[in-house]
């Protein structure tokens, strides 16, 4: 991971997007991954996540202007998208998250990079990230994670509560009338783990628990070894508004475990037969 650089020298790091400067190229690089992942999705992503495609226009003719989306965003859900170097600290990402503002990169992938990147890019956040904020519900959720997680920073326990993060945010799964269907962004933003989390045997897919989440570590460089499926956004709203003290207390008390663990008690969908593939990460969650 790259080192982090404050271009902006402002506080909350944000810059201007420039979206006059992007080449032709670029446009081409977004067009493509569009067009791919738009194909791929239909019948995989959460009907919310498709909708919020919808209703922002992120569509295949290119970058989109974070300007024109701030407009859709703030009439839906007050949500705005601010543009920023790279990844930022963590106590500036959360500062944004709890104003309701989503930090965003502006660069993105180079063909080479197509299917594998280490940090996030436009496509990742604006494509991964931004549908499910035109959410109410799901936007609720990202503002209360961001609080929760300046608190954590006072604490000293962001390392358990990025995991939420990671197991939602970046790597969830939702039950519907349908059957399963993604939401998170690492997923929807990969065309080889948007195949992978829900055909292939490998994985566990385990019912969502609060502190069963927090207590599971993850890896950045393969695919999941678990997936952990909400009910319905509500689900993660309601878990993110009571105190988390009592969360962190009964988590000092327990084992942290491995990715692919499955425990007596979990509520399994499928038991995977194991292994691991490399594969795209999200955002690299605070550490």
């Amino acid at each position: 991971m790259s080192t982090l650089v404050n271009r902006s020298g402002r506080p909350d790091w944000a810059i201007v997007q420039d979206w006059d400067g992007y080449t032709a190229a670029e446009h081409a690089i977004w067009r493509t991954l569009f067009a791919r992942q738009a194909e791929l999705l239909r019948g995989r992503a959460a009907p919310e996540f498709l909708d919020g495609v919808a209703r922002l226009g992120v569509a295949a003719d290119g970058i989109p202007d974070f300007r024109r989306l701030n407009d859709v965003l703030g009439k839906s859900t007050g949500f705005r998208i601010v543009a920023v170097p790279g990844l930022v600290p963590d106590d500036v990402f959360f500062e944004h998250l709890a104003h309701r503002r989503f930090p965003s990169t502006c660069f993105i992938r180079t063909k080479e990079q197509l299917d594998y990147i280490e940090e996030p890019d436009v496509f990742h956040d604006i494509f991964g990230h931004v549908p499910l904020l035109v959410n109410p519900v799901f936007a609720d959720y990202m503002e209360a994670y961001g609080k929760g997680g300046l608190a954590a920073l006072k604490r000293g326990t962001l390392h358990q509560l990025s995991r939420l993060y990671w197991y939602t945010v970046e790597f969830g799964l939702i039950e519907t009338k349908a059957g399963l269907r993604i939401y998170g962004s690492g997923i929807v933003s990969s065309k080889g783990e948007s195949e992978y989390c829900l055909d292939h045997p490998a994985p566990n897919r385990l019912g969502f628990d609060l502190v069963r989440v927090m207590r599971t570590k993850y890896r950045i460089d393969a695919f999941q070894e678990t997936y952990f499926v909400i009910r319905g956004f509500d689900e993660l709203f309601q878990a993110t508004l009571a105190d988390f003290a009592p969360v962190y207390a009964r988590l000092a008390a327990l084992p942290e475990l491995a990715p692919g663990t499955v425990l007596p008690e979990d509520r399994v969908l499928h038991r995977g037969t194991g292994g691991k593939r490399r594969g795209i990460t999200g955002r690299p969650p605070p550490q």
